[in-house]
């Protein structure tokens, strides 16, 4: 009887459907602070901070993607550039699900899931440079995703 119960309760895990994340990994990073450390003495108000996010992906092979989250910071104090930050973090993941919601899972789900580690990461490398502890307020993927479908029907509107 235990045999039936677990042929019954058997699930196929060749082929399971949803998200399953592999790895995730910094593809790439680079702080520079190019008046260290003279600039060190000056910080003594808050720097002018522009952050840009982008959320690039590519398929892999069948149903395996790479989805990467790039946040580039600069950061002026005055008329001299504090620092400049760039991180692409990264995850390889098989997206089982149906064709019509894999384009919103690989840049809103997978960059959701992505985020706290970015944050993280940007946090601490910040810190570890000498420079202002740097938390990221959460980003809105929804409203990226549709400001990127808005910009594609625009562009395609004008050809």
């Amino acid at each position: 009887m235990a045999t039936e119960e677990n042929k019954e309760n058997t699930v196929n895990i060749d082929q399971p459907e949803g998200i399953m994340i592999h790895s995730q990994y910094i593809k790439d990073m680079s702080l520079e602070i190019p008046y260290a450390p003279e600039i060190f003495k000056e910080m003594n108000q808050n720097p002018n901070v522009h952050i840009d996010i982008s959320i690039a992906n590519r398929a892999i092979e069948k149903d395996m993607y790479e989805v990467a989250l790039t946040a580039k910071i600069n950061a002026d104090l005055g008329e001299k550039k504090l620092f400049v930050f760039e991180l692409t973090y990264a995850c390889l993941a098989t997206v089982r699900i149906p064709a019509e919601h894999i384009e919103a899972v690989l840049y809103i789900e997978l960059p959701r899931l992505l985020f706290p580690f970015v944050r993280s990461v940007i946090a601490n490398s910040m810190s570890d440079a000498g420079l202002p502890a740097m938390l990221i307020s959460p980003i809105d993927f929804v409203a990226l995703y549709n400001a990127k479908k808005a910009k594609e029907a625009e562009k395609k509107e004008n050809k």
